[in-house]
């Protein structure tokens, strides 16, 4: 396998940007209401990582990689319109840092959503073991770099 970090995906090309996170339980900014940096950065043809930042109280750290589907069949809104999504799902470690620290499995999926050559959206789900089970959707957008890596 031949791993070239930055690269594109079947879902598209590496991208960082910003978001925010709703949380749904728990003490991190995982389980919260969060801001967001966020990113992709391909290793293979349909494997990359998913390196992502939530800044509340404390800071949390996602680390997932994923494996990224293709985009498949867009769907036409209208004539000048075209939908196209990619999925990914995949696993890592999940970090809260502070005063209650702590290190836990990762389960993450979602989509992304080309908007324009230099533009993504994306949309996650994250569910974190730390303290307890926490789980989160992320929403966000990124500016894509261009392949750097041929």
């Amino acid at each position: 396998v031949d791993i070239k970090p930055g690269r594109a995906t079947r879902s598209g090309p590496s991208y960082v940007g910003i978001g925010g996170n709703l949380g749904f339980g728990g003490t991190s900014a995982l389980g919260d209401s969060s801001f967001a940096i966020l990113s992709k950065i391909g290793l293979t043809s349909n494997i990359s990582v998913r390196p992502t930042v939530l800044f509340r109280d404390n800071l949390t750290f996602l680390v997932p990689v994923t494996y990224d589907f293709g985009s498949g069949d867009a769907v036409e809104v209208s004539d000048d319109f075209v939908i196209t999504a990619a999925p990914y799902a995949g696993a890592g470690v999940a970090l809260s840092i502070g005063d209650n620290s702590s290190l836990g499995f990762l389960i993450s999926g979602g989509v992304d959503v080309p908007l324009s050559k230099n533009f993504t959206a994306t949309a996650g789900v994250n569910i974190g073991f730390l303290d307890g089970a926490e789980a989160g959707l992320l929403i966000g957008v990124g500016y894509t770099f261009p392949n750097i890596v041929r």
